[in-house]
């Protein structure tokens, strides 16, 4: 029904995580509506994504060079790491501007299901930047099956590998706003598990 060049972007555009096949035909037919110069600087946009972005040398988060903005930042904190699965974590952990350390991103998690074994994982870097002098690691994975399975993996093999780092996970329970009668019961057990004095 639509000319080919247009099926093809509409096809491309819905390959797109959360990309429907509607939301993709209405963002093939603004491109198609858009001028030249903007069309071309959204493609333009995406070529510089795929031959600039490379994974920071230290902790592998997105880098335009070898080094990524954090672990060029001298003001941040070198003895405080803060362990994620991907480079989109980090983005929501910087929101807050309460986090001053650096980064490691494991580049997935624990899943033996789909063949993610340690061994697929940033797990060795990780142990040779704590082998380098760290006071913390924070694993700030997914609250997930997975992302729990590698917290768990990474903290017992930090716990036997550098004893003296302190291993800390992020908090989890209630979220700022929610009631009670829609929690489930594990977020709630582990509301009651991280109680705090007040």
């Amino acid at each position: 029904m639509l000319a080919p060049p247009l099926q093809r972007l509409v096809t491309e555009l819905a390959k797109l995580p959360g990309m429907g096949q509607r939301t993709a035909q209405r963002l093939a037919f603004h491109i198609l509506r858009a001028s030249g110069e903007d069309a071309e600087a959204l493609a333009a946009a995406i070529r510089d994504v795929k031959e600039k972005i490379t994974p920071c040398e230290v902790c592998f988060n997105l880098a335009e060079g070898p080094r990524c903005v954090v672990c060029l930042d001298e003001r941040r904190d070198a003895d405080l790491i803060c362990v994620v699965e991907e480079p989109g974590d980090v983005i929501p952990i910087e929101r807050t501007h309460e986090y001053r350390g650096r980064y490691h991103v494991l580049g997935g998690a624990l899943s033996p299901i789909d063949g993610i074994e340690p061994e697929d994982l940033k797990l060795a870097q990780l142990y040779t930047r704590v082998d380098d002098g760290v006071r913390e690691i924070i694993l700030a994975t997914n609250q997930t099956t997975t992302g729990e399975a590698t917290a768990l993996h990474v903290a017992a093999a930090l716990h036997e590998r550098a004893p003296d780092v302190a291993v800390t996970r992020l908090a989890s329970g209630l979220p700022v706003g929610g009631d009670l009668e829609y929690a489930d019961e594990v977020t709630l057990g582990r509301a009651f598990a991280g109680r705090r004095a007040v």
